[in-house]
């Protein structure tokens, strides 16, 4: 079983706090859990009626760790934890999963302010995987990063199980944890959305398409995003450039929804990407975001990470070896202290150029986002 790079972090942190692991439905939070449960560990479920009665009882189970999962079906979640806490305090680990943001999910104040550390989970990725080949990078991108599909090895169950996925998410997780009942026009919305990628995403052209008001089209993309589906990145504003300013992207944590090679491409980056991005706010407590360049004269770079609202580094996406991004040079012009990345996803290239731009294959890059 392949050790996540995350479970490290997860047992130093159930040392001084509870630990809450958010990430999407079966990017591997369970199994990650179970590897890391004591020998006199405790898991529960609350999609499993026996464990759901004991949550419902207050009863908790002996043991010097708890594993808790999907807990914030339970409407009462917090004062439940609250209360195991204050009982036990440290001496009883305590370890809360789910697929949805559970930072949101708070049903009023958050009355386990400073009893917990937050940490988010994601799909395998390129040095998670230890990945060096290209022939291994395009399996990566053709299967997902998500395990199941990944550890299949086969096409034809990747796209199985990326259909049944949607299906779940949208008859088990928005019904069991959003107030709508337009669950069809919002399944109808994942199958639009994977074709806008890599492009600014209008609401108003979305609700045209679907035939919805404004505010229900916005709604529904916030509540992909509070389940992990989605997510949005916003653009990268400074007074030395005529930036957009409100136009953000969107991207699939499955990458492989997206059809077209470059905008798949695109798409896996931004993952890895928002990975180390958040393990950069959550391990760490840097002040660091991902955000896209595009400017009023359609100047455009794929990705910015920020750090303390100036450009670290940037990154431009490529299937081959092309040219140098003129936009990129410019972008550099204005911010000559942020470091260039052009990666491709099919070039062999590893080289600096005079610019100072680096030129490398994808997973040389990717390789470097521990």
């Amino acid at each position: 079983m392949l050790a996540r790079s995350i479970a490290v972090q997860v047992k130093k942190d159930l040392k001084k706090k509870m630990v809450f692991i958010g990430g999407a439905r079966q990017v591997g939070k369970t199994t990650m859990s179970k590897s890391i449960l004591e020998k006199n560990g405790i898991y529960m479920n609350w999609d499993i009626a026996k464990d759901r009665e004991l949550i419902l009882k207050g009863e908790v189970p002996e043991g010097d760790m708890l594993i808790l999962d999907e807990l914030h079906k339970f409407k009462e979640w917090r004062q439940y934890l609250k209360g195991i806490f204050d009982q036990y305090g440290l001496s009883k680990k305590i370890l809360v999963t789910g697929s949805a943001r559970l930072d949101y999910y708070r049903h009023g104040g958050d009355s386990l302010q400073g009893r917990y550390h937050y940490l988010r989970m994601f799909p395998l990725s390129v040095a998670e995987l230890g990945i060096k080949t290209k022939q291994d990078l395009k399996t990566l991108l053709n299967l997902s990063g998500f395990p199941e599909p990944f550890f299949s090895g086969s096409d034809v169950e990747a796209r199985r199980w990326s259909r049944e996925y949607r299906t779940r998410l949208v008859q088990e997780d928005i019904v069991a944890l959003e107030n709508t009942t337009e669950l069809q026009k919002i399944e109808l919305m994942m199958l639009r959305l994977p074709e806008l990628v890599g492009s600014p995403l209008s609401i108003n052209s979305l609700r045209e398409d679907l035939n919805v008001s404004h505010k229900a089209a916005t709604s529904w993309i916030e509540i992909l995003e509070r389940l992990y589906s989605v997510f949005r990145v916003p653009p990268f504003d400074s007074n030395l450039l005529r930036a957009v300013k409100k136009e953000q992207k969107h991207y699939h944590y499955d990458w492989t929804l997206v059809k077209e090679d470059g905008l798949r491409f695109e798409n896996m980056v931004a993952v890895h990407l928002l990975k180390w991005v958040c393990w950069q706010q959550d391990v760490l407590g840097k002040d660091i975001e991902l955000r896209y360049f595009r400017d009023i004269d359609k100047r455009e770079v794929d990705f910015v990470v920020v750090e303390d609202g100036k450009p670290l580094f940037c990154v431009e996406c490529k299937l081959k070896d092309d040219s140098i991004s003129k936009p990129m040079l410019y972008f550099l012009s204005k911010f000559p202290e942020c470091k260039g990345w052009q990666i491709s996803l099919a070039g062999t290239k590893n080289v600096t150029t005079k610019e100072g731009i680096r030129i490398a294959p994808a997973e040389i890059f990717l390789g470097e986002l521990e």
